[in-house]
C-alpha cells in the first residue's frame, strides 16, 4: 500500500482552488492510478480524506467530495466489494442535501449508478434510497446547466437500470419528474427530460390509475415544447439537433395512451397553423400517435382527423407530391413534405382506425361532400386550371392511398369511381366495336384520364404488396372483375390516344396525353401473375406499340424515352414473377426486334439510340443480356472487318460507338452479375483472331480514335478477368504477335545485355497495331498472371518506345511495376533480373535522347564549347524524342509506385533535360548563332517534355498503372517523391533567377506538376519553403494561356494551404505577395475557374488577423469591383460575396 505521505499532497493540490486546472487534473490522475493498481483502497482514501469531506469550509468540502467522486468515476471498470459500494452510496446519498457540495455528490451518485453487474453495481434497496433522497433534496431547476444534466442522467440511470427500485415510488416519482423538467430550456437537458417521461410512463403503465391521474399534468409540461423551435444553429457543437429533440418529444407523446385526450386535440389544432414547421411536426406526431394510442381510443377522433387531413392535402396539392409530369423530379419543398406526410398519416389512420363498423373512416371519405363536389368540378371540364389541377392531384393521392390499403377498400373505391370514369372517357365494357378512333385529343378529359391511370396503378401496387396474391383467385376480387371487362377496350383507347397525341407532343397538353397513355399501357401489361387483366394478344399488341415508337418515332425524344422506359418496366415485371408465357412473347417481340436493329442497315435511326435501347432492354434479365452481348460482339467484329480489311473508312465511327457502348455499359453489368470471365475471355480472343487476318490498315484509322477505342476495350476485358482467364488471353495474343511480327523471331534468343540495335520490320504499321493491342493486354494483367518470353517483350516494347510510341512504354511500366510475380517460373533461368531489364531500357532511352557517350557530360562540362558539342549530338527526330521522355515518365511512375531505387536514374535524367535549357540560355551569343536553331529548339522542347513528365509520374491515370488495372502501389509513394524532389527543384529555380521567362517557365511547370499532385498534408508541412516559389510560379505561368489548367491546380493547392490550420502561419508571412497575386488573377482572361478560385481565396483570407489584411483592403476592393462585371455568373456571385466580406472588415462606410 502506498504511504499516505506520497499521495496526500495530491489531495491538497486538488482541493486548493488557487492551483491551475492542469495541476488539478494531474493530481486526480495520480490518485486514480494508485486506486486502480490496488496501491490505495477506497476506504483508506476516504479515511485519510475525512477532514476534507466533513470540514465546515464549504469550498474545501466540495472539492474533497468532488475528488472522491471523480476517482470513483475513473474506476468504473474496477471490481469493488458490496460493502464498499454500500458505504459509498450512503455517503453520496447523504451529501445530496448539502447544496454547497452538491456537484460532487451528483458526480459520485452517477458514477455508482453506471457501474456494471460484473464490477458490482448498487443494490435495489440502495438505489431506492438514492432515488428517494434525490427527489427530496435536489431542486433540479435551481441548478446550473451542467448540474441539471447530471441530475437528469441520474434519473435516467434509475429508470433504465433500476426500474424495480423506482417503480415503488409511484406518485412521488411522477411529481419529482414534473418538478425537474418543468421550464427546462437547455437542448441537451431537454433530450434527457423527454426520455425520462417516456421511460417513466412506460414503467408505470400497469399503475393505470396513477398514470391517468397525472397524465394531464405531465402532458401540460410536454405541450409547452411543441413544436420544437431550435435557436442554437446547427446544434453540432452541442451534439443535438432540432430533429433529434423533436423525435425525443414525439416518443414522449406516444409513451402512454393516457395522453390521447390531450395530445390529439393539440395536434389537430396545430394542423391549421400558418407555420409550415408546426404543421409538418403535427402530421409526424399524429402519424405515430394513432397506432400508439390504439383504435379504441382513436375511433372517436376519426371525423376530426379526416377533416383536418383533407384540408391539409388539398391545400398542399400544388403539383408537388403527385406531379403531372413524371419525368420532372420532385421538388423537396415544405409543401411537398407536408403533403407527403399528410398522405402517410391518412394511410396510417385507414389501417388502424378500425371498429365494429368497419366502414367508419371509409364512409367518411367516400361520402364526403367536398370530395364529391371537387370530383364533379374536375370532371365537368376538359380545361384544367391551376386550381383544378391541384384538386386533381389531391383526389388522385387520396384515391391511391385508399386503393392500396386493402382489397376491401379497393373494391369500394373502384366500384364507385372507375365505371364513371370509363363513361366520361367513352370507353364501353367488353366490346371494342363501338370505340371510335381518336383523331384529335382536343376534347379529351385530362382529369378523367389522370384518375383512371392512377386507379389502375394503385390496384397493381395492391396486388404487388399482397403476400397472398398468388393464392387468391382474381375472380373473387370485385375490382379485378370490373377491370377485366374494360381491359381490352381500355388498351385500345390508350393506343388510339397515343397515336393521336404523338402528333401534338410538342405542347403541354399533348405531352400529358402521351404520358398517361404510355403509363396506362405499361400498367395494364405489368399486373403480376394471374392478375393480368388483358389477353396475350393484347399484351403482344402493347409491346408492338412501344416497339414501333422505338424504331419509327425516334425523332420524338419525349415519347421515345417514355416508351423505352415502359418496355424496361414490363420486362422487369416478367423477370420478377417468372412468367414463362409472357417471357416468350417479350423475348420475341421486344428483344428480338431490338437486336435486329444492329443487324439492319437503317441509316435514318441514330446509332446512339439503337445502342441505348439495346443496352436498356438487355439489362432487364440475364437471358436477354446474353443475346444482346452476342449481337454486339458480332456487330463489332463485322464492322472491324469492314473498316480495316475492306478499307471502308465510314465504318470507323460505328466501331468506336459500338466499343464505347460495350465497354461502358455492357461490361459493368456483366461484372456486377458475376458472368464476366467467360464472356470477356471469349470476346478478347475473338478480337485477336479477327486482328490476325488484318491487312496493313489505313493510317487514318488511328487518328479517328479506332485504335484507342479498341485498346480501351481490350484493357477492360482483360482487367476484369481472373488470372486463369487472363492467361488464356495472353497466350492467344502472344501467339498471334509472335507469328506476325518478325521482330520477335529475330530477338527471341537475345538477352538484354547483347542487344545493340532494334531493326523494325518493313510492315511496321501493321506490327504497330499488334504491339499496341498487346500492350493493352499487358497493362491490364494481374501481377500473378505469368508473361511469356519477358526478354523478348521488353526488347519489343523498348524498340517501339524508341520510335516514339507511348503505349509500349506504358506496357513496360506495367511490367516493371508488377515484375515480382508476373514472370513465368518455367523460364526463370533465362530471365534477367528486374534491375538488368531496367538498365537495358534506360540505357537505350537515354542514348536515344542525348547520345550515350555524353549522357554524363551534359551538366558536368564547364566550358560553353563542351556544351555546344553536346547539344549538337542531339538527334533530329524531335517528336520521337519527346515521346521517349514521356515513355520514361511512365516507366518512372511504375517504379515509383512499387518503391524501386532505379527511379532515381530517371529523375536525374529528367532534371538534366530541364537544366539543359539553362545551359543554352547562358551560352555566349556567338555560339548560339553558330549552332543549329532546330537543335536549340529541340533542347527546349525536351526540357518542356521533361517538366510535363513529372505530371505523368505524380498524377493518377485512367489508362495505366491504377487499381483498376491491378498496379502494385506502395503507400505514401507520392509523398516520398515530393519530399525528395522539391528541394532540388527549389534550388534550380533559385539559380535560374537571371534567365529569361521562357526558360524559367519550364522549371515552374515541373515544380507545379510536383506540388499540385502531391498530398496536401505533405505540401502544408513544407508550406514555409514552398509558398514564395508557388507565388512566382503562378505569376510566370499566367503569361501563357497554355498553362491555365496547371494554374488552376496550383490555385487549389494555395487554397488548401490557406484552409489548413497549420498552413495559415505561412500564408500570413507572405500575405502581401499572395493578395497582390490574387487580385491580378481576378481578371485572368483564359479560365473562369481560375478567376472564381482566386476570389474564393480572397474571401478566405478575410478571416486572417485584421492588422495584416487591413492595409490590403483597398487593393482587394478595387479588384473585386471590376469582377462584378465578369461575363460568368459564378464569378460575379463570388465577387459580390468577396466585396461584402472585405467591405465589412472596417466599421466605416465603403469609400475607396
Amino acid at each position: 500500500m502506498a504511504n499516505p505521505s506520497s499521495w496526500i499532497p495530491h489531495v491538497e493540490a486538488f482541493v486548493d482552488t488557487s492551483r491551475p486546472k492542469n495541476e488539478h487534473a494531474a493530481s486526480l490522475e495520480a490518485i486514480a492510478i494508485l486506486v486502480k493498481k490496488d496501491m490505495l483502497s477506497l476506504l483508506e482514501l476516504v479515511k485519510e480524506m475525512g477532514m476534507y469531506l466533513t470540514t465546515t469550509d464549504h469550498v474545501i468540502r466540495s472539492r474533497g467530495i468532488l475528488l472522491l467522486a471523480e476517482v470513483l468515476t475513473g474506476i468504473t471498470l474496477k471490481p469493488l466489494d458490496r460493502t464498499t459500494i454500500s458505504s459509498l452510496v450512503n455517503f453520496f446519498t447523504s451529501r445530496l442535501s448539502d447544496w454547497q457540495a452538491l456537484h460532487g455528490a451528483l458526480v459520485g451518485c452517477l458514477a455508482l449508478l453506471q457501474r456494471k453487474i460484473s464490477t458490482c453495481n448498487i443494490s435495489i434497496n440502495d438505489a431506492r434510497k438514492l432515488a428517494e433522497s434525490f427527489l427530496t433534496n435536489v431542486q433540479v431547476q435551481s441548478l446550473a446547466a451542467n448540474d441539471r444534466k447530471l441530475s437528469f442522467e441520474i434519473l435516467r440511470c434509475l429508470l433504465d437500470y433500476y426500474p424495480e427500485a423506482v417503480v415503488m415510488l409511484g406518485d412521488d416519482l411522477v411529481y419529482g419528474l414534473c418538478e425537474a423538467i418543468d421550464e427546462e430550456k437547455d437542448p441537451q437537458c431537454l433530450m434527457l427530460s423527454f426520455h425520462l417521461v417516456e421511460s417513466a410512463m412506460r414503467l408505470l403503465q400497469d399503475q393505470s390509475d396513477s398514470v391517468a391521474h397525472f397524465a394531464g399534468d405531465v402532458f401540460e409540461i410536454l405541450s409547452k415544447y411543441f413544436p420544437v423551435y431550435f435557436t442554437h444553429g446547427g446544434g453540432n457543437e452541442l451534439g443535438v439537433s432540432r430533429d433529434g429533440i423533436s423525435r425525443a418529444l414525439m416518443v414522449a407523446f406516444c409513451s402512454t395512451p393516457y395522453f390521447e385526450p390531450f395530445a390529439i386535440p393539440l395536434l389537430l389544432d396545430k394542423l391549421s397553423s400558418s407555420l409550415p414547421l408546426a404543421k409538418l411536426d403535427s402530421l409526424k406526431y399524429l402519424n405515430n400517435c394513432i397506432p400508439s394510442y390504439g383504435a379504441d381510443r382513436m375511433a372517436k377522433h376519426s371525423k376530426a382527423i379526416w377533416s383536418n387531413l383533407k384540408d391539409v392535402i388539398f391545400s398542399s396539392a400544388q403539383g408537388c407530391f403527385l406531379s403531372t409530369s413524371e419525368l420532372a423530379q420532385d421538388i423537396e419543398t415544405e409543401e411537398y413534405q407536408i403533403g407527403k406526410e399528410a398522405l402517410n398519416c391518412l394511410q396510417t389512420a385507414i389501417l388502424y382506425l378500425t371498429s365494429p363498423d368497419k366502414d367508419l373512416l371509409l364512409n367518411l371519405i367516400l361520402d364526403d361532400v367536398d370530395i364529391a363536389s371537387k370530383f364533379q368540378v374536375v370532371m365537368s371540364s376538359i380545361d384544367i386550371s391551376e386550381e383544378r389541377k391541384n384538386h386533381l392531384n389531391a383526389l388522385g393521392s387520396i384515391f391511391s392511398v385508399l386503393l392500396k390499403s386493402s382489397t376491401y377498400f379497393c373494391n369500394r373505391v373502384f366500384q364507385k369511381y372507375f365505371p364513371h370514369l370509363m363513361d366520361i372517357l367513352g370507353i364501353p365494357a367488353s366490346s371494342t366495336s363501338s370505340i371510335v378512333s381518336i383523331d384529335s385529343t382536343t376534347g379529351m378529359n385530362i382529369g378523367a384520364l389522370y384518375l383512371c391511370v392512377e386507379i389502375l396503378s394503385s390496384c397493381k401496387e395492391l396486388t404487388l404488396a399482397s403476400q397472398e396474391f398468388s393464392k387468391v383467385s382474381p375472380v373473387q376480387e370485385t375490382w379485378w372483375h370490373v377491370l377485366e371487362k374494360f381491359s381490352d377496350p381500355l388498351s385500345h383507347f390508350f393506343r388510339a390516344l397515343l397515336d393521336a397525341s404523338s402528333k401534338t407532343v410538342n405542347n403541354r397538353i399533348g405531352q400529358e396525353h402521351v404520358l398517361r397513355s404510355v403509363r396506362g399501357l405499361q400498367v395494364l401489361a405489368t399486373f403480376p401473375g394471374h392478375y393480368l387483366p388483358i389477353s396475350e394478344d393484347v399484351y403482344r399488341d402493347i409491346l408492338s406499340i412501344f416497339m414501333s415508337v422505338i424504331t419509327c418515332k425516334y425523332e420524338d425524344a419525349y415519347l421515345w424515352k417514355l416508351s423505352l422506359k415502359a418496355l424496361v418496366e414490363i420486362g422487369l415485371s416478367v423477370d420478377k414473377f417468372h412468367d414463362f408465357a409472357r417471357g416468350i412473347i417479350y423475348s420475341r417481340t421486344v428483344v428480338g426486334s431490338i437486336i435486329s436493329l444492329l443487324q439492319l442497315d437503317n441509316p435514318t435511326m441514330p446509332l446512339t439510340l439503337k445502342l441505348d435501347a439495346i443496352c436498356e432492354i438487355g439489362a432487364v434479365g440475364l437471358d436477354h443480356m446474353s443475346r444482346v452481348v452476342q449481337a454486339l460482339e458480332e456487330a463489332i467484329i463485322f464492322n472491324i472487318s469492314r473498316a480495316c480489311i475492306d478499307g471502308r473508312m465510314e465504318f470507323v465511327e460505328i466501331v468506336v460507338a459500338l466499343l464505347t457502348c460495350y465497354s461502358s455499359q455492357v461490361l459493368p453489368w456483366l461484372y456486377t452479375h458475376g458472368i464476366f470471365n467467360e464472356i470477356a475471355t471469349r470476346f478478347a480472343i475473338c478480337i485477336w483472331n479477327e486482328m490476325e487476318n488484318l491487312r496493313v490498315p489505313n493510317e487514318k484509322l488511328k487518328d479517328q480514335g479506332f485504335l484507342d477505342s479498341l485498346m480501351r476495350t481490350m484493357k477492360l476485358l482483360v482487367a476484369g478477368c481472373t488470372e486463369e482467364h487472363q492467361s488464356l488471353i495472353v497466350k492467344r495474343a502472344y501467339s498471334i504477335v509472335s507469328s506476325s511480327t518478325s521482330l520477335l523471331v529475330e530477338s527471341l534468343p537475345c538477352p538484354f545485355s547483347k542487344i545493340e540495335r532494334v531493326e523494325l520490320p518493313p510492315d511496321f504499321f501493321r506490327n504497330e497495331w499488334f504491339v499496341y493491342l498487346f500492350a493493352s493486354v499487358v497493362i491490364a494483367l494481374h501481377p500473378q498472371t505469368p508473361l511469356p518470353d519477358v526478354n523478348v517483350l521488353v526488347n519489343l516494347f523498348t524498340g517501339f518506345l524508341l520510335e516514339g510510341h507511348v503505349p509500349p512504354a506504358q506496357a513496360l511500366a506495367s511490367i516493371v511495376n508488377k515484375w515480382s510475380t508476373n514472370i513465368n517460373i518455367s523460364e526463370c533461368s533465362s530471365v534477367r533480373s528486374l534491375d538488368k531489364a531496367i538498365e537495358f531500357v534506360l540505357e537505350r532511352c537515354f542514348s536515344s535522347v542525348l547520345g550515350s557517350s555524353h549522357l554524363r557530360k551534359l551538366n558536368s562540362s564547364d566550358d560553353s564549347e563542351g556544351d555546344t558539342s553536346c547539344l549538337h549530338r542531339l538527334k533530329n527526330h524531335t517528336c520521337s524524342k519527346i515521346n521517349v521522355v514521356s515513355g520514361l515518365a511512365w516507366i518512372g511512375k511504375g517504379l515509383l509506385m512499387r518503391g524501386h531505387e532505379k527511379l532515381k536514374e530517371i529523375t536525374k535524367f529528367l532534371l538534366k533535360c530541364l537544366i539543359s535549357s539553362q545551359n543554352i540560355e547562358v551560352m555566349p551569343s556567338h555560339l548560339k548563332e553558330s549552332g543549329n536553331c532546330d537543335e536549340l529548339d529541340t533542347c527546349f522542347l525536351l526540357a518542356k517534355a521533361a517538366a510535363d513528365a513529372f505530371n505523368v509520374i505524380m498524377s493518377d491515370s485512367e489508362v495505366c498503372l491504377n487499381k483498376k488495372f491491378h498496379a502494385t502501389v506502395k503507400p505514401l509513394y507520392k509523398q516520398r517523391f515530393f519530399s525528395s524532389l522539391t528541394p532540388v527543384l527549389l534550388s534550380s529555380i533559385k539559380e535560374s533567377i537571371t534567365l529569361s521567362t521562357n526558360y524559367r517557365m519550364v522549371l515552374y511547370r515541373a515544380f507545379g506538376h510536383v506540388i499540385s499532385d502531391a498530398p496536401l498534408a505533405a505540401v502544408v508541412a513544407e508550406a514555409h519553403k514552398i509558398i514564395p516559389t508557388l507565388i512566382d510560379s503562378l505569376t510566370v505561368l499566367s503569361l501563357d494561356a497554355r498553362n491555365k489548367d496547371l494554374m488552376y491546380s496550383l490555385l487549389l493547392v494555395l487554397s488548401g494551404i490557406l484552409m489548413d490550420v497549420n498552413g495559415k502561419e505561412s500564408i500570413i508571412e507572405n500575405i502581401h505577395i499572395i493578395i497582390r497575386l490574387l487580385t491580378q488573377l481576378v481578371s485572368y482572361p483564359h479560365m473562369m475557374l481560375v478567376r472564381e478560385t482566386a476570389i474564393q481565396c480572397l474571401i478566405a483570407m478575410s478571416g486572417l488577423p485584421h492588422s495584416r489584411i487591413y492595409p490590403m483592403r483597398p487593393q482587394v476592393l478595387r479588384a473585386v469591383t471590376k469582377a462584378l462585371d465578369d461575363k460568368k455568373r459564378a464569378v460575379r456571385r463570388e465577387a459580390v460575396r468577396c466585396r461584402q466580406t472585405w467591405a465589412s472588415i472596417a466599421s466605416r462606410s465603403l469609400h475607396y
